[in-house]
């Protein structure tokens, strides 16, 4: 098995990127590579998978490691997106809404 956990770890450079939630309460998430912006509504995080929209009521972050790509939300998680150039059109108007 470990010969297998080496092999898989070698095949490349990028970095693991995992979303663990508990809950809906808790939300544990990987390969971040930065926080775009975030409030108690919404959290835009730039992650080496694309960027991840993350929607909900009284959300804070509960912890951030920036060196590890690591971030960690709670409050009550209504719904993730991931915003991709496959969906070009649908990620515009979300940056729109958020920015304004």
């Amino acid at each position: 098995m470990s010969q297998y956990y080496e092999t898989n770890q070698t095949k490349s450079n990028v970095p693991d990127h995992d979303l663990v939630m508990r809950g809906r309460r808790t939300l544990d998430i990987t390969g971040v590579k930065q926080v775009e912006s975030f409030d108690n509504e919404e959290f835009l995080l730039e992650t080496v998978m694309g960027f991840l929209a993350i929607k909900g009521q009284n959300l804070q972050m509960k912890n951030l490691d920036v060196d590890k790509g690591i971030v960690s939300i709670k409050g009550k998680i209504f719904d993730l997106v991931y915003l991709d150039d496959q969906h070009g059109e649908k990620a515009k108007g979300f940056f729109s809404k958020l920015f304004r």
